[in-house]
C-alpha cells in the first residue's frame, strides 16, 4: 500500500500537533513531560514531539523531524525517546500517518491490571474500536519495546501497552487522538458501572447489528475477517491467544453472557433447643458440686 500524506503545510501540521498536545495535557492524559505525537510527512520524514517537554505547552518551533530509522534531521530540541514505537507502527501500517502515545489514567489502569477490555457494552466502542489488545511488557524506549505492538497493529487502531499507557494511530493527528479519548472514556464508564454493581452486556445479535453498521460505514473489524467466522464476537476472541504471553487474565470484569454464579446452598435449619433439659442438667451439675440432692 502506498503511503498517503497530508495536503496541509508543515506549519499547519505543527500547529495541529501542538493543539492535540494541549488537549492531551488538559485531559490529564500526560503528566509532566509524558506522551509523544508524530506525523508522517513523506516516505522518509516524520514530524515528532521532542523529549523532556510538557505536551500542554509546546510551540511549533519545538518540534523535530526524523527519518524512518529515528535519526534526527531537524529541530533544535532532541526528538522523543519513544519515536521507534511510532516508526514501527508506520512501517507496519502504510495507511497510518499519525501516532499518539500517552498515559490516560483509566485505560492505563487496565494496562497495569492486565485486564482485557470487555466487549459488547457500548455501541460507540464496538463501531470505532472493536477488540483492544494488551501488549507484552518491555522497558520503554528501545526497538524491543516498539516491537511489542507488531502482533496487534494490523488488527486494531489502539493498543494498550502493559504497565505503561496507550498508543493509537490513524490517518490524521485528530483521528489518532480520538481513539485514545474514546478508549479512556469507555474504561471510566466500565469502572463506574462496576461500582454501581454490574455491567450489562449487549446481546450477540445486538452487537452483530453494530458490526453490520461498521462495515456499511467503511470501518474494518478483525472479528469480521476470514478465519474468524466461528469467533464469539463478545468474548475478546481476536487477541485471546496472546493473553498467556502478555499476562492478561480476566479478573475484575465477568466474561460476557456468562451464567451468574450459583446461589449458595441454604444453611440447614437449627435443631430445636430443649431448654427444660438444659436447665435440669445445669441444676443437677450444681447440686453435685455442692454435695446436695436436687429436688
Amino acid at each position: 500500500m502506498a503511503v498517503k500524506t497530508s495536503s496541509k503545510s508543515l506549519v499547519q501540521l505543527k500547529e495541529e500537533i501542538c493543539d492535540i498536545g494541549r488537549r492531551i495535557y488538559a485531559k490529564g492524559f500526560a503528566a509532566g513531560n509524558d506522551g509523544n505525537i508524530s506525523f508522517r510527512l513523506g516516505p522518509n520524514e516524520v514530524l515528532c514531539t521532542p523529549t523532556m517537554i510538557s505536551k500542554g505547552f509546546m510551540k511549533p518551533s519545538d518540534l523535530c523531524i526524523v527519518d524512518m530509522e529515528g535519526k534526527q534531521l531537524a529541530g533544535h530540541r532532541k526528538r522523543s525517546s519513544e519515536i521507534l514505537l511510532h516508526l514501527t507502527i508506520m512501517k507496519e501500517r502504510p495507511d497510518v500517518n499519525s501516532v499518539v502515545h500517552c498515559h490516560p489514567p483509566h485505560a492505563t489502569a487496565f494496562a497495569v491490571a492486565r485486564e482485557p477490555i470487555p466487549q459488547c457494552v457500548l455501541p460507540e466502542v464496538e463501531v470505532f474500536l472493536g477488540d483492544i489488545p494488551i501488549t507484552k511488557y518491555e522497558t520503554p524506549g528501545g526497538q524491543k519495546f516498539a516491537d511489542t505492538v507488531k502482533p496487534f497493529v494490523k488488527k486494531s487502531n489502539v493498543v494498550i501497552l502493559a504497565n505503561h499507557g496507550t498508543v493509537s494511530f490513524g490517518e490524521t493527528v485528530e483521528k489518532a487522538y480520538w481513539w485514545t479519548e474514546i478508549l479512556d472514556a469507555y474504561c471510566r464508564i466500565l469502572m463506574l458501572a462496576k461500582d454501581l454493581g454490574r455491567v450489562t452486556f449487549l446481546s450477540k445479535q445486538e452487537t452483530k447489528e453494530l458490526l453490520d453498521l461498521k462495515q456499511k460505514w467503511g470501518y474494518s473489524d478483525a472479528r469480521l475477517e476470514q478465519g474468524m467466522e466461528n469467533c464469539d464476537i463478545c468474548a475478546n476472541d481476536v487477541f485471546r491467544a496472546s493473553w498467556g504471553d502478555t499476562g492478561v487474565t480476566r479478573a475484575a470484569f465477568p466474561a460476557p453472557h456468562a451464567a451468574p454464579p450459583a446461589a449458595p446452598a441454604p444453611a440447614p435449619a437449627p435443631a430445636a433447643v430443649d431448654y427444660d433439659a438444659i436447665v435440669k442438667a445445669v441444676t443437677e451439675q450444681v447440686c453435685r458440686e455442692l454435695g446436695i440432692t436436687a429436688a
